[in-house]
């Protein structure tokens, strides 16, 4: 399970918040994997409304391209090239619908894959039309920096994408009520010979007290955070042999660097 090295403390504490009598305690790692199937589904719920705006456009030209067949075929002077684009571009639009589902679909998935080597640059360009769609939303510019030629990584897709949806939204939740926030995603070949994963943003920064807990199991400093999204990407990064840290952005905001060990091959 990737989320095995969260502390027992951890597993106590998410009991005593259930409510869960002492003697119906869950072994800690059953109750890991359903903090992070939580953990996941909350985050895709976040998602929701930009989730709901990407789907609306293709829907809607979708509609209104089969209201142009059925004007089409109502006239018997229709050209039958405007009819074949018209159908052509339901169809486009159709397979956009499906790729933002699909996209949503695997980010829900519950099981652990096979790790294997993967360009991170790819997994970045990958997810990065829903995490365009949550920044449009939440008002905040979002924009890739991904450098050329670098060395494939040996991951689990699926976790370093979670990983990655973890710190973009926890620069949006820092974000929030601040115009004009930017956040920058950026690949790098780091001076250790690692690969560099960073989300970089210009709000607020982290506290001095908070950055000593910013990686602990449930805590948080938002009112209603669940204090589990920075403490699984550590997890998974962990998982992969890697390290993630944080350091201050500058001039202003916060940076969270995802190192991972280069594919030898």
């Amino acid at each position: 399970m990737i989320i095995e090295d969260l502390p027992e403390a951890a597993a106590g504490q998410a009991e005593r918040l259930s409510g869960n009598a002492p003697g119906a305690r869950e072994a800690p790692l059953a109750l890991h994997g359903r903090l992070l199937n939580v953990s996941r589904m909350a985050t895709i719920g976040e998602m929701a409304a930009g989730v709901a705006h990407e789907l609306n456009q293709p829907l809607t030209a979708i509609a209104n391209y089969a209201h142009a067949c059925e004007r089409l075929l109502s006239r018997p002077d229709a050209d039958p090239g405007d009819l074949r684009e018209a159908l052509r571009q339901i169809g486009a639009q159709t397979s956009r619908a499906a790729e933002i589902l699909r996209r949503l679909r695997a980010l829900s998935r519950s099981h652990r894959g096979a790790q294997a080597p993967a360009s991170l640059n790819a997994l970045v360009s990958e997810l990065s039309e829903l995490l365009q769609t949550d920044a449009v939303v939440h008002g905040v510019e979002l924009s890739l920096d991904l450098a050329r030629w670098l060395p494939e990584v040996l991951v689990d897709a699926g976790q370093i994408q979670q990983a990655l949806l973890n710190l973009v939204r926890n620069s949006l939740d820092a974000l929030s009520g601040r115009s004009g926030g930017h956040i920058i995603i950026r690949t790098a070949l780091a001076a250790g010979g690692e690969v560099q994963l960073s989300v970089l943003d210009d709000g607020p920064g982290v506290s001095a007290e908070a950055m000593q807990r910013i990686f602990d199991p449930f805590f948080s400093t938002k009112e209603n955070g669940t204090g589990l999204g920075l403490a699984i990407t550590h997890t998974i990064v962990r998982s992969h042999g890697g390290s993630v840290g944080y350091r201050r952005n500058v001039p202003d905001g916060a940076c969270f660097d995802i190192l991972l060990p280069a594919h030898p091959r």
